[in-house]
């Protein structure tokens, strides 16, 4: 059989385009990659093999999802937009190691999906063009999910690349900084010029690859209470740790001295940006404000 050129060839991509009828959707935030190349290096990136499923978000016209089909045991993507369902049933028809889930990854019982669809014997990764608009969502849907993720390669805004792989006292590092370098590290792969998009969009992106790190010496008692406690922290950016606190705890009197004597016992100011604690001095706070 006589391959055909890849779907991300951009001759290919626009030949689709036209036969369906279809525009780029910026409510969903639809940017078609068409540099097969970078879409080989995402794969390789995430080093995919047969040993491993994959879960893809927002396989688009199917051209991420082609080079994953090629190298993967199985491609579970999902894809929102019911007007790119029978695009992706004639573009992936020679790859029939794919399922497509319409439906929001936001929306779904993840771990449900996934176990009623793979066999579970396979390590298990995402790898995904991230849409820009649902970008923070998703990866805190992920993190937060019960899933056993190997690690996570995805495409995402540079801006928000910067923002994973802040560290402390940069203006960058915020509450999405410290969720994800809780568990895991963070690698900017590469970077993708806004040129390898049609249409183009109006910022560049980055390939981020998050992996597990070793666990931290100390542990939040509750995940849950550990990025309540960060989001509430990070509320209001130009305000102080013991403001933001305030805003999450109250103003009584017994609350303040409460606060006033957990800050003390771990020699953190009250006076400092919420941008200045590093990762373990927030499971240290979530710790003692059990």
């Amino acid at each position: 059989m006589t391959q055909e050129i890849d779907i991300a060839d951009p001759v290919r991509t626009r030949a689709i385009l036209e036969r369906y009828g279809l525009n780029a959707k910026k409510s969903l935030g639809q940017n078609f990659l068409t540099r097969p190349q970078i879409l080989k290096d995402i794969v390789a990136a995430a080093d995919i093999s047969e040993e491993d499923d994959v879960i893809e978000v927002g396989p688009g016209i199917g051209a991420l999802t082609e080079q994953l089909a090629r190298h993967a045991h199985h491609v579970l993507a999902f894809e929102i937009d019911e007007n790119l369902l029978d695009v992706l049933d004639e573009t992936l028809d020679p790859y029939k190691n794919v399922t497509i889930i319409n439906a929001d990854i936001l929306k779904v019982n993840l771990p449900k999906v996934v176990a009623e669809n793979l066999d579970g014997k396979h390590a298990l990764k995402v790898v995904a063009n991230l849409p820009y608009y649902i970008t923070t969502p998703i990866l805190k849907g992920l993190l937060q999910s019960t899933l056993p993720l190997d690690q996570i390669v995805v495409m995402m805004q540079k801006e928000v690349a910067d923002r994973l792989n802040a560290v402390p006292g940069t203006k960058p590092y915020g509450s999405l900084s410290v969720a994800v370098q809780l568990d895991l590290n963070v690698n900017i792969e590469f970077d993708v010029p806004k040129e390898a998009f049609m249409p183009r969009p109006k910022v560049d992106s980055a390939i981020v690859k998050l992996t597990h790190r070793e666990p931290r010496k100390v542990q939040p008692y509750s995940k849950d209470a550990f990025y309540k406690t960060v989001h509430g922290c990070f509320a209001h950016r130009r305000k102080t740790l013991w403001n933001n606190l305030m805003g999450i705890y109250g103003k009584e009197e017994d609350t303040k001295a409460r606060l006033m004597a957990v800050l003390e016992k771990l020699d953190i100011k009250p006076g400092v940006r919420p941008e200045r604690l590093t990762v373990d001095d927030f499971v240290r706070l979530t710790n003692e404000l059990k």
